[in-house]
């Protein structure tokens, strides 16, 4: 079902749009898509369907007996299969000239648009994410194809002319396309995050994608957008399944796009390193993510900048705000603040227009989030939240109220390791350059937000925050909200593995390698 006439476009920054009439629309439309869910959905190899494996039933995150469809755990065979159907690709389609490929990539993103709606409401059931955050990844993950394409071509193919030793000699820098990239997925993002990595397919190599077991819908709709757009078969190859993933790793590829856990990545970084040459490995693995408040922010605008991204998508995003550093003047005034608004927020299935925490992945998850509470109340004190809620449809999932904490030795654990959940630990520091200290001693560098109206302690902050991805004073977001063609999306230390990021103008060389040309002409 689509709309008849065009709804307001969602983004991670527009939070004061009326968006009534997209909701107005979803109510209409959401009966009709869980009615469709259930069905059996095969891998897609070299653009025909593919059954080998063991099949698997996924279930919704909000609502647990609720099946999303049955996909297919892709044995060996069939991983070798997908693997050997992008590399018979690859030769015509590195070879397609650049603006070709970027035509052809364009009518992708064209189709990803046409079913954006579907795609949304595939990752809101699958996930569990509110209903704008789901649009706004479909909107995002549209613009991130077209903006890949937009550099290939602001680029010129990423082929330049050099310089001259003598005038009958021809010197060029091009930057090539290695091969079969795997491209593994995390749950968080089905959609936006495998279209990111997809910016591989834009430099001229070819595709398998592995997303997370539970998110084999909306990749199945991604792949089906691919083909009704007219890409050539195996181009984008599609593998489900948790043994998937590690079959593709270890199977002839020639580099891996991945987002998700630190110690996943480096452990598939050590292992495309161990061959007889290394293999890229284009990873973003998570965040800490302080923000930092002083005496002279908007305590207002800072109290819901950090709820934002606190608590946004249940706080399961490598880019959620995870510790607030807040200098002693006013912690107790942004804390009382930061109180009322979480607990304002509505917690239910994102079915609800008035949703904004939904439910965590799974079990697993819940798991964390208790013992993150009950380790908070035996070192700190637990300031609103941390239960799990329960009655009537909050049974099917795991519901639970965002947690608020304070008081945690500056040195805890719960203050180094990523949590993906909604917890967030505030801490006092004595000033800006004690907290960005302590912001920086931990081994994720992802992003990093501050609320500030000093001009020098923005400074402070922009020459020594250790992130990739820096925010000042945003009210629709500390430390979330990146969007391709504004901010990049780049992890330093243990967030990254190169020190480039995506979203901006240096994705697509990290598909590339450089190759220089130099021919002498006759005289």
């Amino acid at each position: 079902m689509q709309p008849q006439s065009p709804l307001p476009r969602v983004t991670y920054s527009n939070i004061g749009a009326d968006f009534t009439p997209l909701h107005d629309w979803l109510d209409q439309a959401m009966p009709a898509f869980r009615a469709g869910l259930g069905k059996s959905w095969p891998n897609r190899i070299g653009g025909t369907a593919d059954q080998a494996g063991t099949a698997y039933a996924a279930h919704s995150a909000m609502d647990r007996e609720l099946l999303l469809g049955t996909f297919v755990d892709a044995d060996r065979g069939a991983v070798d299969r997908a693997v050997a159907a992008a590399r018979a690709a690859f030769p015509a389609w590195a070879g397609l000239p650049w603006r070709d490929r970027a035509a052809a990539v364009r009518a992708f993103a064209d189709a990803v648009d046409a079913a954006k709606y579907d795609l949304a409401m595939a990752a809101m059931y699958e996930v569990g994410k509110s209903r704008l955050e789901a649009v706004g990844e479909a909107e995002e993950a549209v613009d991130l194809l077209r903006f890949y394409c937009d550099e290939l071509a602001r680029n010129e193919g990423y082929t330049r002319q050099m310089a001259r030793a003598v005038p009958h000699e021809e010197t060029v820098c091009t930057l090539r396309p290695h091969g079969v990239f795997a491209v593994i997925g995390p749950f968080n993002f089905p959609v936006a995050l495998l279209c990111n990595m997809l910016g591989c397919i834009v430099a001229g190599n070819t595709a398998v994608l592995k997303p997370s077991p539970g998110n084999g819908l909306s990749a199945s709709l991604l792949v089906r957008a691919a083909e009704d757009a007219g890409l050539p078969p195996g181009v984008v190859n599609l593998v489900c399944g948790a043994d998937a993933g590690p079959l593709l790793v270890d199977a002839a590829i020639d580099g891996v796009a991945f987002t998700g856990s630190h110690e996943v990545g480096m452990e598939i970084f050590r292992k495309m390193a161990a061959g007889p040459y290394a293999r890229p490995v284009i990873a973003e693995m998570g965040g800490k993510n302080p923000t930092y408040v002083t005496a002279s922010a908007d305590l207002d605008v800072a109290a819901e900048g950090v709820m934002r991204s606190a608590f946004g998508l249940q706080g399961e995003k490598c880019s959620a705000c995870s510790v607030a550093y807040v200098t002693r003047d006013v912690h107790d005034q942004f804390l009382d603040l930061l109180r009322a608004k979480t607990e304002a927020l509505v917690v239910g299935p994102p079915e609800r227009r008035d949703s904004f925490v939904g439910p965590l992945i799974d079990g697993e998850a819940l798991d964390r989030f208790e013992w993150a509470v009950a380790q908070s109340r035996a070192d700190g004190r637990v300031v609103t939240g941390g239960d799990r809620l329960r009655g009537g449809a909050l049974d099917r999932g795991y519901y639970v109220s965002p947690a608020v904490v304070a008081d945690l030795p500056p040195d805890h654990e719960l203050n180094r390791i990523e949590q993906f959940m909604p917890f967030l630990s505030v801490q006092a520091c004595a000033d800006l350059a004690d907290g960005i200290a302590r912001g920086n001693a931990i081994v994720y560098g992802l992003t990093a937000g501050i609320y500030t109206g000093d001009d020098d302690e923005l400074r402070l902050f922009l020459d020594n925050a250790e992130a990739g991805v820096l925010y000042a004073n945003r009210r629709s977001g500390g430390t979330t909200g990146a969007w391709p063609g504004f901010q990049t999306f780049c992890g330093w230390k243990g967030s990254g593995v190169d020190g480039k990021g995506g979203l901006g103008p240096y994705q697509l060389p990290r598909f590339m390698r450089e190759q220089s040309h130099t021919i002498m002409h006759p005289a």
